[in-house]
């Protein structure tokens, strides 16, 4: 029982999670951190394509904890917060280290505990693919040379080496898609392997809930089997995130990952909701904007769902948005309609929906670093969608059956889609409307709203534009 536990069981807890994404830099201040050092930080609220950092600290997250609740968050994913030089922090140069302008190792400490007293669980971000150009053991090679003893963790064809070359000259090093600030590492050396996975076992055992593994399609399938192996043995309730924005199956064979993080259903959701008025700007072939029919939606869908077991699909990590790709409000021209579709068709999918922190608030930035902006508490809102998220948030604990069971899908036509709960005594049916003007007749009679976005009229049946409700026959 334990080894079917250990590989092949996600953790039971995700699947009443509701997840919130926070780019710690940029969410919250404490006065903690930033009043007892002489700081020179980027004022709050600076434009996030500007280098620097905003003061964001993880004291500020503590602080946070009522919003959390009041919002119904039960799980938060952090961006990286080990020591670094970059505010995104991907630029790891000491995993055993959190980063003193985040409050260093005990700000960590502290609030695995006031989150957990909370029943809040908490996700880091683990940057194992690559590290730092200041990181110990590359610093030493920089220095050492061909004598360094840590020549082997890393991949090395050109002498000497040049960590900081002009334009299209040669860095002499292997790293993450061509820049040299971003040294990439030899997981085939059983050193660099020991030190990643004791590092990341190193805050499971610190009380952390799980990892979300970046750029996890270009490590060795061999070194996330030792990482699984090794953390689920310490707990086997910790949750395992890759980060692959595409078909995930050779990840998800019960001895890797338990999910992914699930951009499929992001960028197809958006792009249904948002129409021809997609924003369409945005160039990105695994995360492609541009309006889609809902006969090829909901093919998406049932694609991406097909491809794997039941608790597999429980255990990725929906989302629409993220630090990496234009938050969902820009994607939709602002259009708040569109949002709330959106977040309707994500929050009623298998899966763990994920939340980008500042949705609720209207924070509408584009391409990274654009969508990294400091969260508005101080400033009016541009949008208040705290009231809606907590109602998507308690339906999902009042309709369980959103869990339980496969929703099959129809295209109704262009504009609307319908789908039913299988496998239930009672008919479970969801509409959605995306028209922008057009009201939808329902072709079949119902007896209860369970829950409406937007404009329903029972008495004509009819369903109002840019609308989604979910029926009982």
């Amino acid at each position: 029982m334990m080894q079917k536990h250990l590989f092949l069981q996600p953790p039971d807890w995700i699947k009443n999670a509701i997840a919130y994404q926070v780019f710690p830099d940029r969410f919250k201040k404490s006065t903690k951190v930033n009043e007892q050092k002489d700081l020179i930080l980027k004022p709050w609220g600076s434009n996030p394509h500007e280098q620097g950092f905003h003061g964001g600290d993880l004291y500020g997250l503590i602080d946070s904890i009522d919003y959390f609740k009041k919002l119904g968050i039960n799980c938060i994913y952090l961006n990286p917060i080990f020591t670094s030089a970059s505010n995104h922090r991907y630029h790891t140069y000491d995993y055993f280290q959190v980063d003193p302008l985040l409050g260093g190792n005990q700000a960590l400490d502290d609030l695995i505990q006031a989150l957990h007293k909370e029943g809040i669980r908490i996700v880091l971000d683990g940057v194992f693919n690559h590290c730092s150009r200041g990181f110990w053991a590359f610093h030493n090679l920089l220095e050492n040379g061909k004598v360094s003893p840590y020549i082997d963790w890393f991949n090395i064809h050109k002498w000497p080496l040049n960590p900081y070359p002009k334009e299209y000259e040669d860095c002499g090093y292997s790293c993450w898609w061509g820049n040299p600030a971003l040294p990439k590492f030899n997981h085939n050396n059983p050193s660099v392997r020991k030190y990643l996975i004791s590092a990341a076992a190193h805050w499971v055992h610190k009380g952390i809930d799980g990892w979300r593994l970046d750029v996890a399609d270009e490590v060795e399938h061999s070194f996330w089997k030792e990482f699984r192996k090794e953390l689920k043995s310490i707990n086997p309730d910790i949750w395992i995130i890759g980060e692959i924005w595409g078909e995930a199956r050779s990840w998800l064979k019960g001895d890797e990952f338990d999910g992914v993080m699930n951009y499929r259903i992001g960028w197809s959701t958006l792009c249904w909701a948002g129409g021809k008025e997609i924003n369409k700007s945005y160039k990105n072939p695994e995360y492609p904007l541009k309006a889609i029919s809902s006969k090829k939606y909901l093919k998406i869908l049932k694609t991406t769902y097909d491809w794997y077991p039941k608790e597999t699909n429980r255990a990725h990590l929906n989302l629409l948005d993220s630090h990496d790709v234009p938050r969902s409000l820009n994607s939709l021209k602002e259009d708040s309609a569109s949002l709330k579709l959106a977040l309707f068709l994500l929050f009623i999918q298998s899966g763990v929906p994920c939340i980008y922190y500042g949705t609720e608030a209207g924070l509408a930035g584009g391409k990274e670093p654009g969508c990294r902006e400091s969260f508005p508490w101080d400033q009016d809102w541009k949008l208040n969608l705290i009231d809606y998220i907590q109602s998507l948030i308690k339906l999902r604990q009042t309709l369980p059956e959103i869990l339980e069971y496969t929703i099959n899908w129809v295209p109704e036509n262009e504009n609307i889609i319908y789908g039913v709960l299988s496998n239930q005594k009672k008919s479970i049916f969801i509409l959605v409307n995306r028209s922008q003007q057009e009201q939808i007749e329902i072709k079949y009679n119902f007896s209860k709203v369970l829950f409406l976005v937007g404009e329903l009229n029972k008495e004509s049946n009819f369903i109002g534009a840019k609308s989604a409700a979910i029926l009982y026959r």
